[in-house]
């Protein structure tokens, strides 16, 4: 039996509860985990509160959670992990890492760096994948490239400048005043303090935008972005109309688990190349308090969830 936090209906941060469900023995090419760590990600509280399409109302009670750390505790056939392999994961939908336990697939793991913490392993998965693959797969970023990430601190966005550092590209970024420290140390040439400077007035000609913001912000964008370029959205769908004015490539994406993406990502954290912030830490009895942080309070990097 394992305890995992789901919800029996869409509302407020008190409607998580901890339940006891009895997880199925892992298939050929899964892992039975046991979770240390797990982390906290905007797209749980939108779930939470009906606000994400994917999840509806006939798919409750509903498992909260797709980031974990933890040890395999038994294996199914054809796994590429055995008993007792520390591993980290960004789990598929519906599964549930607010949990003591977990069913994990293979091809979404890969062996937790050594470097790390459960807790700070915990941190990378979902936001690092959304960086790598929204920069790298989808943008097409290379070297000697400017690419301008909206929401630089956030969970997704300190990956980002890192991963983008590292390919080689000139980084403007947008945040507060009281980041600039920080995403300077993670790589950032150009820290824009939203607050009090427009973006606009900063960069231009740029190659890549990185909309982890939407709305008003996504809009302005188009002014400083070159012909040919290209504008990547974790939100919402930038304008095909503006996008053909402006001659670039424009969509809207959803990551997905990648184990060997997973696995480059432990190989550079290894190096030191890429570091997860963790803002907070608090224990899985306390998910509704993390989640009322994480939408209501700024918070650099990740907010993780000690579970073991």
């Amino acid at each position: 039996m394992a305890n995992i936090i789901r919800i029996h209906a869409f509302g407020a941060s008190d409607v998580l509860e901890m339940d006891n469900v009895q997880l199925p023995d892992p298939g050929p090419g899964e892992m039975l985990v046991k979770v240390m760590a797990a982390s906290v990600n905007p797209v749980d509280f939108k779930i939470r509160k009906g606000e994400y399409p994917k999840v509806s109302e006939d798919q409750l009670p509903f498992p909260m959670g797709r980031d974990v750390s933890g040890v395999v505790i038994a294996a199914g056939e054809d796994s590429r992990f055995e008993t007792g392999s520390e591993i980290f994961a960004m789990i598929g939908q519906g599964r549930g890492g607010y949990a003591d336990q977990v069913i994990v697939q293979s091809g979404e793991a890969a062996a937790k760096p050594a470097s790390l913490s459960h807790a700070e392993a915990a941190a990378v998965p979902l936001a690092g994948l959304t960086a790598w693959q929204g920069l790298i797969d989808r943008g097409g970023l290379t070297s000697g490239q400017k690419v301008l990430i909206h929401g630089g601190a956030g969970g997704v966005g300190h990956f980002a400048v890192q991963i983008a550092k590292i390919r080689g590209a000139e980084v403007f970024t947008t945040a507060k005043e009281q980041d600039r420290q920080l995403l300077q140390e993670l790589g950032a040439d150009h820290v824009i303090d939203y607050e009090n400077e427009r973006f606009e007035d900063i960069a231009s000609d740029i190659d890549l935008i990185f909309d982890l913001i939407g709305g008003e912000t996504q809009e302005r964008s188009w002014a400083v972005l070159k012909q040919g370029g290209a504008m990547i959205s974790t939100l919402q769908p930038p304008s095909e109309e503006r996008a053909r004015e402006k001659g670039v490539r424009a969509m809207v994406f959803l990551v997905q688990p990648n184990g060997v993406q997973l696995e480059e990502m432990a190989q550079l954290i290894e190096q030191g190349r890429i570091r997860p912030v963790v803002s907070a830490v608090l224990p899985l009895s306390e998910a509704a308090i993390a989640q009322d942080q994480l939408e209501q309070a700024h918070s650099q990097g990740k907010m993780v969830l000690q579970v073991a």
